[in-house]
């Protein structure tokens, strides 16, 4: 790993991004929590085409699990993480212990509201959008980066850490990019590991019917009975619907009409 940087401290990174500034090259940001896959290498290859730097941040992040939620068997990955990295030519691998990024004395937090509070993934997972914007807001100021790569998959995430960075003036631009999907259409994600092989069959229907749902809408056929016929079709195969809504792009607000 001679070619890849690896830090552990905010402040090891920092004295790396002033000699690249100091050079005039600009850097690039992909946070990950681990567990690499082609969809967060996507991601480093959209951050080249902004930037001559990059680098990738691994924290699995605490705050933003909930006391029933996958922290503590949430894939890790670390040497595998870097030899892909390695290849993917990234510059430096950010790796911070939990007590670097919350020591003891930790006292403050990012209050979100906005794109973080309109009864999305919200309403399921009470205080993971505060712990994703404190973590990353976290991230930007330490690695001062010029531009940050986000992927759409998690899009009221992007939408929540957009609005963060702008609000509070952090100088960062947020760069989001499509979906990396398999073939069949499911989204490559670090947690398809969890599947079974049946459920991996049938987890391509949820993308088939949004996407059918997405096509009724552009025809203009009426928004709520064309969501309660996808929600009819996913229950019927097996999915558990937590949600299933129309929304603007931008602000997240319910969508009824497109007239």
């Amino acid at each position: 790993m001679d070619r890849l940087s690896i830090f552990e401290t905010a402040s090891a990174m920092r004295e790396a991004v002033d000699g690249w500034r100091a050079s005039g090259e600009q850097v690039a940001l992909v946070p990950t929590m681990g567990a690499l896959h082609e969809g967060h290498l996507s991601l480093v290859e959209a951050g080249r085409r902004h930037a001559s730097r990059i680098i990738v941040s691994i924290f699995v992040n605490p705050t933003q699990f909930g006391p029933n939620e996958d922290f503590q068997k949430y894939p890790r990955s670390f040497e595998d993480d870097c030899c892909k990295l390695m290849a993917s030519q990234v510059d430096a691998v950010y790796f911070p212990s939990v007590g670097e990024m919350y020591p003891a004395d930790f006292a403050t937090t990012v209050r979100v509201v906005g794109p973080a509070a309109v009864g999305l993934e919200d309403q399921f997972r009470p205080g993971h959008f505060e712990g994703v914007a404190t973590v990353c807001c976290k991230l930007f100021a330490q690695s001062r980066a010029d531009f940050v790569v986000f992927g759409e998959k998690d899009f009221q995430q992007l939408k929540v850490v957009t609005r963060m960075a702008s609000d509070l003036g952090l100088g960062t631009r947020v760069i989001p990019v499509e979906t990396l999907r398999e073939p069949d259409g499911l989204a490559v994600s670090s947690r398809n590991r969890y599947l079974t092989a049946e459920e991996r069959y049938q987890a391509p229907t949820l993308h088939r019917v949004m996407q059918n749902l997405a096509a009724n809408i552009r025809l203009r056929k009426s928004v709520a009975q064309a969501i309660s016929a996808a929600r009819d079709e996913l229950t019927a195969s097996g999915f558990a619907v937590d949600y299933l809504e129309v929304r603007g792009a931008e602000t997240l607000e319910p969508v009824s009409s497109l007239t």
